[in-house]
């Protein structure tokens, strides 16, 4: 379905070497031209054919925003699994994902991509934990309404750290030269803009005026001139 929507749904498959290949064709045309990586399965090309307009309608209606995406993936999880609807999707997504295993294999860029993209995941969720230090990362709050208050708060304060971070940096980008602001654009490109090594989580906060003269202060209109290519 992501294929269809014109997305790129690219995970880490762990154990692709026990993975399943699908093809349009029987394994033994494969065999005879030489080919050395072969599918196991045989993908049903009619039962595709035969739902292709239900399946352009699905998306279609995803597309048109007249239902949800989970709603639509609740009601095929409450389907039986014969259900010729379920049957030809996972048939056209056994072809897709046949393809991208092929790809991952191949293209080197492909896989560091990716494990770039799950470690920043996995920094986000580092992240996360940090802000929310206490009960062990469990909610104290009994009620939905108060923990749906206490998870707010709690992406407030990521959110700041995050806007604080974008802020300092696009501020240190505007005061750099041209050569500069290159060697340190690459630079960034290599890390992430989640850190918070640099924000003091625990202890005592001190909003007195005596203080509040010290922070640092952002000279917006400079960084809203700034354009970074």
């Amino acid at each position: 379905m992501a294929h269809l929507l014109g997305l790129i749904f690219a995970p880490r498959i762990k154990g692709i070497q026990y993975q399943q290949l699908c093809s349009f064709e029987k394994r033994k045309v494969y065999e005879e031209n030489g080919f050395k990586i072969l599918p196991q399965k045989y993908a049903n090309a009619m039962l595709i054919e035969e739902q292709w307009d239900e399946l352009l309608r699905l998306i279609v209606t995803m597309k048109l925003k007249e239902t949800t995406a989970s709603q639509i993936f609740k009601r095929f999880n409450s389907y039986s699994k014969q259900h010729i609807l379920y049957q030809a999707l996972k048939a056209f997504g056994q072809i897709i994902k046949s393809g991208f295993i092929l790809e991952y294999i191949d293209d080197v860029v492909l896989r560091q991509t990716i494990e770039k993209q799950l470690n920043k995941v996995e920094h986000s969720q580092k992240f996360a934990k940090s802000v929310f230090h206490g009960q062990n990362q469990e909610f104290a709050q009994e009620t939905k309404e108060e923990q749906l208050i206490a998870e707010g708060c709690k992406r407030l304060i990521e959110n700041a750290i995050i806007c604080w971070n974008y802020l300092y940096l696009s501020q240190k980008l505007a005061d750099k030269t041209e050569v500069e602001r290159k060697e340190m654009i690459a630079q960034l490109k290599k890390s992430s803009i989640i850190t918070w090594h640099h924000i003091n989580l625990l202890g005592e906060y001190d909003f007195s005026d005596e203080k509040l003269n010290t922070i640092t202060h952002f000279q917006l209109p400079k960084i809203l001139e700034l354009k970074v290519l």
